[in-house]
Parts: C-alpha cells; structure tokens; sequence
C-alpha cells in the first residue's frame, strides 16, 4: 500500500501553519497586485520585488534545504530531478532538483501561499493557477556556476498552449556579485529560440540573436533582491544569472504555473516519475494541483 504520508504530492492543500488558511476572496482582498504592477509585466515581461515570505518562513525553507540538498534524505527518490552540480565543474557549481514540494512541508505549502498565488492568477490573465513544477537553484560562495541565458518555454513544449509563469524566489539577499537573475525587458515578445544547457557557456544563446535583439541584450537589467523577496516572469522572458564569487551563498526557489486547462504535447514522460498524460489531455491530479481560483471566477460561476 502506498505511504500518502511519505509523498506530500497527495496532499493539496496547506499541511503546516507557515502560511494562513484564507479564502479565495480573502486572498484577493489582501494579496492582490497593482493595476501599474500587471501593466508593467505585460510591458517589460517580467515584475519584480514582490515580498512573498517573512524572515521565519525563509529560515523554514533554508533548513529544508539542508536536510534535502545532501542527497541523503530519506524521501530522496521523489526528486524528478537532482543534480548536486549540473555544469560537472567543481569551480562553477550548480545545485538544481525539481520535486522537492513531494519532500519537505514548508517547499510543499510554499505553493499555496497567498500572496504568490493571487500575483500569479493576475499575471496569468486573471485565470485559475495549476502547478507545473517547482526547482531549485543554488549557487555556493566564492565556486557558484552560471544559468545560462534561456526561456523557460524552450524547455516546456511538451505542453500547451503557452499560458504558464515562472516565480524565483530568493533564499538569501541577492546582487550582482553573489549571482542575481538579470533580465531582458521586452524579450517577451521574440519568438521561441532554440534550448541551451543551462549550465554551459553563459552566453551561448548570443549566436541565435538577431541585430534587434542583440541591441535589447546589451540593455539587460540585474534583478537585486532581498531575501523573500521574488520575481514573476513571462514564459518567453530571456533571463539568466552569472556566477558566484563572492563570500556569500545564493540559495533561491522557483515555482512554475500555468492556467488550468493546459494540455499535454506529447505521449512521452512530462515528469521523471510521474504517469504520462497523453497528448491533448488537460494535466491536473496528483502533480499538477490547482493551486488558486480568482474570486470573482467564483461569483460568476
């Protein structure tokens, strides 16, 4: 008989008390964006320095990653993925898993959180939010490795339409010396470009840039945050982050969503681990739970 308890997957709703229990419309009434905050997403592609957590809750998920980011943790095999250095270079290390929302209580309650769920339906379109997949990504002091210049989508095809999000999350204070995400506002709106290794060359992804985007490119921004404190962006956003040398660490969370309804692309493996949905089915059920319905979604229904 499966252990639900083991696997917090089958659980959708909060387990813990790192986040209150609210309403639908309690969550709009006290969370929800600006009109001038969704304006500025669907202008530049991304929106940033949204407080989503306090000072306790960051030290709740800082010690949840100590005890998963070893690979010794009991529950280890729920990991889709784990990569205790992707780039293979002991001087340019890059800690990145997904699945660890399956392991830990707080990374499992952090999807439901109030003021990341609201932000993320509005910058969806108003729409209800469905989980996709959570990662982490974690640069050590003075030896942390790249993200390589990417968009999300060129890694998610396999499902559609395009209507997801991607909200990263920092752990620790980030700037640009200890490796803060940096954008390219605008890039929203260039087509899809071809997947790189995230954890090659930084800027691989130069060689497919045309003149015009080459110019937006040398207008990139640094996005520096304090710790809870996240970042929303668009699925075609062109975004990445340098390495790490400072004395400091650069531990940070990212959630992907998209509006419920989306659809499998493929007869193939979505997920390590998870059942395949066939092509043209809507992902929803154990790994791909609804996470946020808009209030007024509610009272129209």
């Amino acid at each position: 008989m499966q252990d639900v308890n083991r696997d917090l997957s089958n659980h959708h709703e909060l387990l813990t008390d790192m986040f209150p229990q609210l309403s639908s419309e309690e969550i709009w009434a006290n969370y929800r964006l600006s009109e001038d905050d969704v304006s500025f997403f669907n202008e530049n592609g991304y929106l940033s320095h949204i407080k989503l957590l306090e000072e306790d809750q960051v030290m709740i998920l800082r010690n949840e990653l100590e005890e998963i980011a070893g690979g010794q943790h009991p529950n280890h095999d729920l990991f889709h993925e784990y990569h205790s250095n992707e780039s293979g270079d002991p001087n340019a290390v890059l800690f990145h898993s997904l699945g660890h929302w399956r392991i830990t209580p707080g990374f499992h309650d952090v999807l439901w959180n109030p003021r990341f769920v609201v932000a993320a339906s509005q910058l969806l379109g108003d729409r209800a939010v469905r989980f996709w997949h959570d990662q982490l990504f974690c640069k050590p002091a003075q030896h942390g490795g790249v993200v390589a210049w990417h968009q999300d989508y060129s890694y998610w095809t396999r499902t559609s339409p395009m209507q997801h999000l991607t909200c990263w999350v920092g752990l620790d204070d980030v700037d640009k010396s200890n490796g803060c995400v940096y954008y390219i506002p605008g890039s929203h709106r260039w087509p899809l470009l071809d997947k790189i290794t995230l954890a090659g060359d930084m800027d691989s992804l130069q060689q497919h840039l045309s003149p015009d985007q080459q110019q937006q490119y040398d207008k990139k921004v640094a996005i520096e945050l304090p710790m809870g404190y996240g970042t929303f962006h668009h699925p075609l956003m062109v975004h990445g982050s340098y390495e790490n040398r400072s004395n400091r660490s650069r531990r940070a969370f990212v959630l992907n969503v998209f509006a419920d309804g989306t659809q499998s692309s493929t007869d193939g493996e979505l997920l390590q681990g998870v059942p395949i949905i066939e092509k043209g089915r809507r992902l929803e059920g154990q790994f791909f739970p609804l996470l946020y319905t808009p209030s007024h979604h509610l009272i129209d229904s």
